[in-house]
Parts: structure tokens; C-alpha cells; sequence
């Protein structure tokens, strides 16, 4: 357990009297006591001292900032929060990164505070949201306090959950953000996973918010056990082996259990041996029935599809099938059960396997049960056709049969029907991608990992032990469970001290992804002066983390000069400046190497372009070399002593060159990124300079981006600009744009089917045209050295018009690759979009208010039905 405090805001009154100023806090000290014993009184449990400790720095009037396992009790600080809130008369908002985690916290204080002392904003969903307890997403929030908008108003507590989720490279920006930008009077709780630099996070916090309580708690509420499934082959059952050894008080201790080790060798030559007999076994005798209520299991069940891994012909040993796993745990009673498999396909994969193997993991009355409730929670909520494109009847029939899978690529609805019947206990064993560890509410008595890597996008990277946390800390449920249970399954390439490395340590670094947008920009602008917007950025945590590493480059700048300053003085000499020859032989290496390599690879306009730059390449080293030759150093008697000093002082410079760069990219590395953006900014119209003075105005287009947070922002606001857009109907608008919010899975970037209206149609057009103009803002970019700008992808332009046009969503996903959870996660960005444009674009005039009257119309055409489902209804 820690604790830290941060510097004080000063937030007292001058004027008061110190006599006054005691009483005032000996009074608020009596009434904070009173009010946390009336909260405690109300919780069916004792609180932890982490919990305590956190509740007394929040009683005190300072931030808090705690640090804690996955189902350690962290919410209950924010509950004190809003218990305070009530108590003293003011707002709390609470934050999450994710709409689903919003909506499940907006109906778990609904029940304790009903549903008019309770709001919702999620961006697609505005319930109550004058409440004195509102929940939103992070993004809405920040959009708030750029707005300035009347909602903020007393507000007094500001919970961040899963405040770690600020490393995320997209979206982590946000939460920057928003520490930086709140009210001065408003106080913050930080909820967050434990991370190894958490002390520095919090020394942050205290630097831009005042006084901070940092609370750490390494202990999980339910112990956990590791261990490791093995099978030998199709024939026997699969075996579950603890990863560390047992003390003598049977614990799990932190040492590797060798008797795993011999096994998995002993399963090696085993596969060795059998290398030449080796085949596929395919098929098998009648689906099996599992274990029955008396133990015994039937070994003739269904092999379904050979052996499990891959490369089983190249020595590899056998690796247990799913089934066989969840089969194993049924059997040892260690469900209700999370596993974890980093594939959507993966997944329901799993569960048709399941299902094909005959396991039945629920009784008659559990099975009527979830029947019972699914239906209740689709009534009306979906048409029959749109149920029928779904596949609903198999996925009941898989719940009923104790199944389920969860990802992004399902439907929210259908998300939300698994983690109900979780909580319950009625579905056994859920199939998840990594995305259920983000914070929903669906604690279990064991987690599997199926492999410790997974696909990021561009290849197959090694779980960090941050994630290898985040996932079996799902394992156990407080007062339910004496132990929580973290299974890897073998697979290939597995080694023991991998898992073991990833289980022993427990937290992971937490570093900044924050970095000024083109939106970010014109909205600091509209609010505060230059100097003040760039000092404003240089309070960020990206900041801070930089200029902590700019102190360590800093000493090591100061040594490379004093060695450099020695070589200068070894190498003195009577014929010349042999300082100033070194620094030409330098500049000759880096012409004749590093210039030429450079010309080699740059794009000329012509091939008499490209001549000329050679010849002048050519000219300038030749004059160079001719300035070396003729140096008066050149005749020093002593030439080749001073040159084995100079080499040294060559390799030394080069090393301060690059440090000094480094320092350089890192001082005030993100107001530089401002500087950059504000240039581009003006030279396209967005900012205009202030009445000759070192600052900026926001121009009509500056106003415009303002309320444009789409991650191509400034693409956008440039195609509403040129006119690109006025003329489209609403559903050619909502195709073309759906290229602005849509990201092929796997890096697959593709032109659509076809384009509505054919080649020469105004959507092809518009789509060419936008490209274009992402093109320009790109080059813009690169020659000012940002970072490149998200690719536009157009291959979804047909499936949005045929959705905007009124097609059903059966006929929509006909002939391609989109689940129907990635169609209604595109369709719903795809709207909020549409809205901001609506919104934005009548400040620009009448071809403005006839856009936004389009964008309007192609909003109500793309948010309807399956798409407008918000999931907060009961």
C-alpha cells in the first residue's frame, strides 16, 4: 500500500483569519466523519483499508487516484463520490472509455438512486442528462468543456474509470484532456489498473490538479491459482497441472513446478516417437454426452477436425481441443468460466464446437430460464427478419445450452443478453475476445487463456503482462469463490517460464498517447490566447513524461561535451584549426554518404531535375574535398597522432548531435506539435493572426472544425469547405462519408463492390473528390514533419447507401465479411458524424444550411432500426 500526496491548489480564501480558517476545516473534518460512517453504514460489507485510505483523502477535499487489481472494490470510492456529491449538494459525472460500460453503470445507479436522480450521455443516447448524477463517455465530457456547457455547472466530482485506458493510442488522448481542462473547483477520482509508474502518473495529477492521494493495493479480494492444461492425445483426458509449486500450507508459492516441465518433455518425446505413424484422426463415434451426473465420460466422442494444433506432422505434441477443455473444468467444477480466444472467428468457433460435441452444461430449468429471459430482452427490440440475418435462434440455442460467445463483432443486444445471463449464473462458459477485460462486470471462477500471443493488426505479438493481468483478473468472485482459478491452454511454442514471467509480474508500465489535434487546436484557441493554449499542452502528461527523460539526456549531454572538450584539447595543433578540419572531413562524409543516399531516393519532377541536383551534389563535395586537401593541418608533422584523437572526436560528436536531438524533440516536443498544427491551421484559412501580434484568431472555418471531432477532422472540414458535399442526396452523403469512420479489420483497405450510381454517379465523384483532398492535407502534414494522417477506406460506401436507401439489414450484409455488430459499430460513428455536420455546417451560409438540412436527413436514414438500439431500455 501507498500513499502520496501531491502540491495544495491554494484553493482558501485570502481574507480569512487563521482561527477561522482552523474552525472552517475542524468543521468540515467533523461533517466528512459523519458522512462516512452514514455511507458505511449503508454497505453490506466491511471496507478494506485501501478503501478507507482513499475515502479519507476524498473526505479531505483532495483527488484521489487508486491503483488496484480487477474486483479489489475500487468502485466503492466512486460511489463515495457521489455519496458526497448528494450530501454536499453538487454534480458528479462518472466516466468510462466505452459505451457499454456506461450503459451498464447507468443501470447499476439506477437501481440505487432511481432513475430520476440519474443520467446518460453517450454521444448516440441523452437520458436525464441534467441529473445530479450523470454517466457519459470520456469523449462527451471533453466535448462538454469545450462547449462550456451549462451542464458542468456545480459540478463537484468527476470519477474516470479505467483511467489507465489514457495509454490507448486512439482514444487516450481524451482523458489528457479532460484532467487538464476541468474546473479548478471540481475534484477527480482516478480509478485505474495497476501500473508500474503509477507514482508518476499521480505526481501529474498533482502537478495540473492539486493536492492527490495516490492508493496502491497489490492485493486481490479472491487468491489465484495458475495453471496449465495438457493433454497427451485424442484418446485420454486432459490433464490440469499447476504452473508453481505448492508451500506446505498448500499454497502456490512463486516457483516453477518442474513435475509441468517433465511433463510437457515427456509429451515432446512422446511426439517424437509417434512422428512417423502421425495423422489425422478425423471423425469418431457419435457425439459425446460429457460427464454425467455420477463422473464417468464417454472417451468415444467426436474428434471434429483432427488434432488441434497446427503442424502436428512436425513433431509438435498434442494440444487439448476447447471442448475437451471446458469439458475438464465442468467435470473439476470450476465454472462458470471466461475464455479468453483472440479471434471473433475464434470464438464462435468455439461455440459451435461445443455444441457439435454434445456438451450440455445447463439443467431443464436453467435452460427454460434463459430462454425466458432472452426472449424477454429481444421483445420488440429487433424485427423478425433482422433476427433471422442474426442467426438469433442458433445463439439461444447456444445459451441454452450453457454457450456463448462475446465480441465486437456481435451485436450490443446480444452482448448485453451474455453478460446478463453471466451475472446470473445461467451460461457456463463465455468465448471472449480481450475486449470483455475492459471493465465489464463479469467476475468468474476461472479464466482461460488459450495462447500467450495474439494478432495486433500487422502480426503476432507476445502478451505483456499488463494484458496477461487485465485477463485472469476476471478469476474469482468476491464471496462466491476461496480461489480463482487462471488456466493457459498448451499450444505451440508454449514454455512454462513464459507463463510464468507474465503471471509473476503483475503490473505494466502506463505512458501518454496524448498528442494536439487540428480540432484540439482551434478549441483551445477559441477559449485562450496562444501563449496560454501552448502552455496549456505543455501540462500534459506527455509532457511531463518527456521532460523526465530530457533530465537523464541532459547528463548525458554534459558528459559527451567534457569528453569532447578533452579530445579538442589532445588534439591541438600549431598548423591549424584542427577542430575546423575534422569538422570538414565530418561534412564530406555526410555529403558524399547520407546526401547522395537521400537524392537517390527522392521523387524529381523530370530526369533534368534529377541531373542537376547530382551535378550540384557532385560540385559541392568537390569543392569540400578540395578545402580538405589544402587545410594546413594536412602538413603537420604530427598529422596521424592528432587524427587518432580526432576519430575519437568525430564518434563523440556525432553521439552529442543525436542526444542534443533528442533533448530537443523532447523539450517542449508537444507545443511544437501545436506550433505545427496552428501553421497548417492558418495557411489553410482555419486561424488568421491576431491584429500582428504572436497569436491567433479563429476564423468562420476556424468556428466550423471546432465542433468536427472526427478523427479525420480537418479532411472533413475541408470537404465541407471546398463544397464537395452540398450537392449529394442524404444517402449519397452517408456513403461517401462512411470512408471517414470506417477501418477494414486486418489492414485490408478496398474499394467497395461498386459505387451507387456507377463511376461517373455523384458518389464515385464525391469519393474522388474527398480523396483528394486527404491527399493535400496529408502532404500538408508531411511537410511539416506530423505524423501521416489515417487512410480513408471507401470499402463499406455501397453496404451504408443500401442501409440509408432502406434496405434491411439481411440484404445489406448479403455477399460480405461484415458482422452484424461491425455494421452497427460503423453505422453508429457514421451517424455521430452525420450529427456534427448537421450541427457545424450552417454557420457557413446557405450552401452550409443546405448541408446540414442533407446530413440531417441522412442521420434519420442511417440511425434507425438495429442501428439506434442503445441498450439502456429496462
Amino acid at each position: 500500500m501507498a500513499h502520496q500526496h501531491g502540491r495544495s491548489t491554494g484553493r482558501g480564501s485570502a481574507s480569512d483569519s487563521p482561527a477561522a480558517r482552523y474552525q472552517a476545516f475542524r468543521k468540515s473534518q467533523q461533517q466528512a466523519k459523519s458522512m462516512a460512517a452514514r455511507f458505511a453504514s449503508t454497505l453490506p460489507f466491511d471496507l478494506d483499508d485501501f478503501q478507507r485510505e482513499a475515502i479519507d483523502g476524498l473526505e479531505a477535499g483532495r483527488n484521489v487516484l487508486v491503483a488496484a487489481p480487477t474486483g479489489a472494490g475500487k468502485t466503492v470510492v466512486a460511489d463515495f463520490a457521489m455519496f458526497l456529491a448528494r450530501e454536499r449538494n453538487v454534480k458528479a459525472f462518472y466516466t468510462t472509455p466505452i459505451k457499454a460500460l456506461s450503459n451498464q453503470k447507468y443501470h447499476d445507479l439506477v437501481a440505487v438512486y432511481g432513475p430520476d436522480r440519474v443520467g446518460l450521455l453517450t454521444g448516440d443516447t441523452s437520458i436525464n442528462s441534467e441529473a445530479d448524477l450523470v454517466v457519459m463517455t470520456t469523449e462527451v465530457l471533453r466535448n462538454m468543456l469545450y462547449e462550456h456547457s451549462a451542464t458542468l455547472t456545480a459540478l463537484g466530482y468527476v470519477i474516470l474509470d479505467e483511467v489507465h485506458y489514457l495509454a490507448d493510442r486512439f482514444r487516450g488522448p481524451v482523458w489528457e484532456e479532460v484532467i487538464i481542462h476541468l474546473p479548478d473547483s471540481v475534484n477527480i477520482v482516478g480509478l485505474s489498473a495497476t501500473v508500474s509508474n503509477v507514482e508518476d502518473f499521480s505526481q501529474w495529477i498533482a502537478s495540473v490538479r492539486g493536492e492527490t492521494t495516490l492508493v496502491v493495493s497489490e492485493t486481490r479480494p479472491v487468491p489465484l491459482e495458475q495453471h496449465v492444461m495438457v493433454q497427451a492425445d485424442e484418446r485420454t483426458e486432459p490433464e490440469l497441472i499447476d504452473l508453481y509449486r505448492h508451500d506446505d500450507e498448500g499454497r502456490q508459492t512463486d516457483k516453477l513446478n518442474m513435475r509441468l516441465v517433465s511433463r510437457l518433455e515427456e509429451l515432446d518425446r512422446k511426439a517424437e516417437r509417434n512422428r512417423a505413424n502421425s495423422h489425422d484422426a478425423r471423425g469418431g463415434a457419435g457425439r459425446g454426452q460429457g460427464r454425467d451426473r455420477g463422473g464417468a465420460r464417454a472417451r468415444d466422442r467426436a474428434r471434429l477436425g483432427g488434432r488441434s494444433g497446427r503442424g502436428q506432422d512436425r513433431m509438435q505434441r498434442y494440444f487439448p481441443r476447447r471442448w475437451a477443455v471446458v469439458d475438464e473444468l465442468n467435470y473439476l467444477d470450476m465454472l462458470p468460466g471466461i475464455y479468453f480466444i483472440f479471434s471473433r472467428n475464434g470464438c464462435d468457433q468455439a461455440v459451435e464446437q461445443c455444441l457439435n460435441a454434445g456438451l450440455e452444461l445447463t439443467d431443464d430449468d436453467e435452460a427454460r430460464r434463459i430462454r425466458s429471459i432472452v426472449d424477454e430482452m429481444v421483445d420488440g427490440q429487433l424485427s423478425d427478419d433482422d433476427l433471422k440475418a442474426l442467426r438469433f435462434a442458433r445463439f439461444r440455442f447456444a445459451l441454452e445450452e450453457g454457450f456463448a460467445p462475446h465480441h465486437a463483432g456481435m451485436i450490443a443486444l446480444f452482448r448485453q443478453i451474455v453478460e446478463r445471463l453471466f451475472e446470473e449464473g445461467l451460461v457456463k462458459m463465455v468465448f471472449a475476445t480481450e475486449t470483455l477485460a475492459l471493465g465489464i462486470n463479469m467476475p468468474a471462477r476461472c479464466v482461460v487463456v488459450e495462447k500467450l500471443e495474439k494478432f495486433d493488426g500487422t502480426g503476432h505479438v507476445q502478451l505483456t503482462p499488463g494484458e496477461f493481468t487485465q485477463l485472469t483478473g476476471r478469476a474469482g468472485r468476491r464471496g462466491i469463490d476461496v480461489i480463482g482459478h487462471a488456466i493457459v491452454v498448451d499450444h505451440a511454442g508454449f514454455i512454462p517460464a513464459t507463463a510464468a514471467a507474465l503471471s509473476s509480474r503483475r503490473v505494466y508500465p502506463l505512458h501518454s498517447s496524448f498528442r494536439p489535434t487540428f480540432n484540439m487546436a482551434v478549441n483551445l484557441l477559441n477559449s485562450s490566447d496562444y501563449t496560454t493554449a501552448r502552455t496549456t499542452l505543455d501540462h500534459s502528461f506527455a509532457q511531463w513524461e518527456a521532460n523526465e527523460s530530457s533530465g537523464r539526456l541532459e547528463a548525458q549531454m554534459h558528459t559527451l561535451e567534457q569528453a569532447v572538450e578533452g579530445y579538442e584539447r589532445a588534439f591541438v595543433c600549431d598548423h591549424g584549426d584542427f577542430k575546423e578540419f575534422m569538422t570538414l572531413r565530418m561534412q564530406l562524409t555526410d555529403l558524399e554518404k547520407a546526401e547522395r543516399n537521400r537524392l537517390k531516393h527522392t521523387v524529381f519532377r523530370s530526369d533534368a531535375a534529377r541531373s542537376a541536383a547530382f551535378r550540384d551534389l557532385d560540385r559541392r563535395i568537390g569543392d569540400m574535398r578540395l578545402a580538405e586537401q589544402n587545410h594546413p593541418c594536412r602538413s603537420c608533422p604530427d598529422l596521424q597522432r592528432h587524427l587518432k584523437w580526432g576519430h575519437r572526436w568525430v564518434r563523440e560528436m556525432r553521439e552529442l548531435e543525436r542526444t542534443r536531438e533528442r533533448y530537443d524533440s523532447r523539450t517542449g516536443s508537444v507545443a511544437r506539435q501545436f506550433d505545427h498544427i496552428c501553421a497548417i491551421l492558418a495557411e489553410l484559412g482555419y486561424l488568421t493572426h491576431d491584429d500582428g501580434r504572436d497569436s491567433y484568431r479563429l476564423t468562420e472555418r476556424g468556428q466550423l472544425l471546432r465542433r468536427l471531432y472526427s478523427e479525420q477532422d480537418l479532411v472533413l472540414a475541408q470537404a465541407i469547405c471546398s463544397g464537395a458535399l452540398t450537392l449529394l442526396p442524404p444517402a449519397c452523403l452517408a456513403s461517401v462519408l462512411s470512408s471517414l469512420v470506417y477501418e477494414a479489420r486486418r489492414g485490408a483497405r478496398g474499394e467497395p463492390r461498386y459505387y451507387p450510381g456507377g463511376r461517373l454517379g455523384p458518389v464515385a465523384h464525391a469519393a474522388e473528390e474527398l480523396a483528394r483532398i486527404h491527399d493535400e492535407v496529408s502532404s500538408l502534414c508531411a511537410d511539416y514533419g506530423m505524423d501521416d494522417l489515417p487512410q480513408l477506406d471507401f470499402g463499406i460506401v455501397d453496404v451504408m447507401y443500401e442501409w440509408a436507401d432502406g434496405g434491411d439489414l439481411a440484404d445489406v450484409l448479403r455477399n460480405t465479411e461484415l458482422t452484424g455488430g461491425d455494421f452497427v459499430r460503423n453505422a453508429k460513428r457514421l451517424a455521430d458524424v452525420l450529427q456534427q455536420i448537421a450541427v457545424a455546417a450552417p454557420m457557413l451560409g446557405e450552401d452550409g444550411a443546405a448541408l446540414a438540412q442533407s446530413a440531417g436527413g441522412a442521420h434519420d436514414l442511417v440511425n434507425r432500426g438495429i442501428v439506434a438500439y442503445s441498450g439502456v431500455d429496462g
